[in-house]
């Protein structure tokens, strides 16, 4: 679990604090003490965990785009940060088939920017920028991603992802190494847990089909996942960034995923779901067409245990 100690009064800019697990991290952070410096686009969906929330007077909160330099340049010269997370993107797979450009100048220019602007800066730490579990060349063959398998990318989302993990080690050996802060990448995905209202995600889709007293309709209900709360990949998340700070472990990519065992399908997990909440509804596929996507992934988190101790509480 995340040390109160070491956060307490520790200036930490995060970025994406509007989004569902920037602002479990955000809460987290302000709960153990942290100075939290947010900078996030404004919340995407009604409700939202960011309102749900409620008090965030904790928390330096500016509304801002990452894409934007100059913003990002004010907020890291405001915050003066000693940690920074950065959870900022566009992270759904369909969405990224519309809007490939602005996915890959999020994910990927966003990461640039914010890293160029935090080249020399006084005080820092440690960077954690958070990618995704799908940075893989994912072949589909059964195995479980580790960190050594090759980055790829078969949709705009995921090869923005992958390139964002690339852009943020050549920035690594470019400009922070010299300096001595080690900057690392953090892969998860997949996260459910309450505060979620994000659209073609599994939870939300199946609330609201649920108070529209309809079936929910799934497109791929055989696909594998790797499922996970939450809370399991932000306590990980603030672990891997005590150890960075300490450092009492090397600067790496590290996957953060649920035991194997714990892989299910999207089918299984919504009858599970629907069994627990009562709901009398089913689901049903849906047969029109969409834009591909990988049927099975699971991830192998073992190097996360064996560096830096993180085990998943929860999933």
């Amino acid at each position: 679990m995340a040390n109160p100690e070491f956060w307490q009064g520790r200036r930490v800019l995060l970025t994406g604090h509007t989004g569902f697990k920037g602002g479990w991290a955000a809460l987290w952070l302000a709960r153990l003490g942290a100075e939290v410096h947010g900078l996030s686009l404004e919340p995407e969906s009604e409700p939202n965990l960011f309102a749900i929330l409620g008090d965030w007077s904790a928390i330096s909160s500016r509304i801002g785009d990452i894409r934007d330099r100059e913003t990002l340049r004010r907020t890291v010269a405001d915050a003066r940060p000693e940690i920074v997370i950065h959870m900022a993107a566009q992270a759904l797979v369909r969405r990224s088939y519309r809007e490939p450009g602005e996915t890959t100048d999020t994910n990927v220019m966003g990461t640039v920017n914010l890293l160029d602007a935090l080249r020399g800066a006084d005080g820092l730490m440690a960077v954690l920028v958070v990618t995704s579990d799908k940075v893989y060349e994912n072949r589909e063959d059964g195995h479980a991603m580790s960190e050594t398998d090759p980055l790829g990318g078969d949709d705009p989302y995921s090869a923005s992802k992958a390139a964002a993990e690339i852009v943020t080690a050549a920035m690594t050996r470019s400009f922070f190494e010299e300096y001595g802060v080690p900057v690392a990448t953090a892969r998860s995905g997949n996260v459910i847990g309450g505060g979620d209202f994000s659209e073609d995600r599994l939870v939300p889709d199946l609330w609201r089909a649920g108070r529209a007293s309809r079936p929910l309709v799934l497109r791929y209900p055989l696909a594998t996942r790797p499922w996970q709360h939450v809370l399991d990949p932000v306590n990980g998340y603030l672990a891997y960034i005590e150890k960075l700070a300490a450092g009492a472990c090397d600067r790496r990519a590290l996957n953060f995923g649920p035991d194997n065992a714990e892989t299910m399908t999207v089918a299984a997990v919504a009858e599970q779901m629907m069994e627990h909440l009562g709901m009398e509804h089913t689901w049903e596929q849906d047969t029109g067409k969409h834009p591909k996507e990988k049927q099975t992934l699971t991830l192998d988190a073992s190097l996360a245990a064996d560096a830096i101790g993180w085990r998943p509480a929860l999933s």
